[in-house]
């Protein structure tokens, strides 16, 4: 049990699929809203309703996506010998990479 970081990377590979559509709503606000404001990205035109249509849908999708990541690795955490920082960077990363690869192949 003390080397089972190979499980670990698996379930947050497995749980980065459905997590594509958390950090899309993360994105797609961000774009819109703070981002746009700044100048950093030009916002759609459309999207003229503010942020809080956008908190209440987004904001349970995004709350209940980190709360399930969080409870799925607490657990495996404990069964490494990674280091915390290891850890958690390895989890991100593996939970990001669905993402990443859907950008770089559209």
């Amino acid at each position: 049990m003390a080397r089972r970081w190979q499980l670990a990377l698996g379930v947050n590979l497995l749980l980065g699929i459905p997590a594509v559509v958390p950090i899309w709503l993360l994105w797609y606000m961000a774009s819109n809203w703070p981002l746009a404001e700044l100048g950093l990205t030009t916002g759609e035109p459309t999207e003229n309703d503010g942020i809080l249509p956008w908190l209440l849908f987004a904001g349970p999708v995004i709350a209940l996506f980190g709360l399930l990541w969080w409870l799925a690795n607490r657990p495996l955490r404990r069964g490494t010998t990674l280091s915390p920082a290891r850890y958690w960077a390895l989890s991100v990363l593996a939970t990001l990479s669905p993402t990443l690869v859907l950008i770089v192949i559209s």
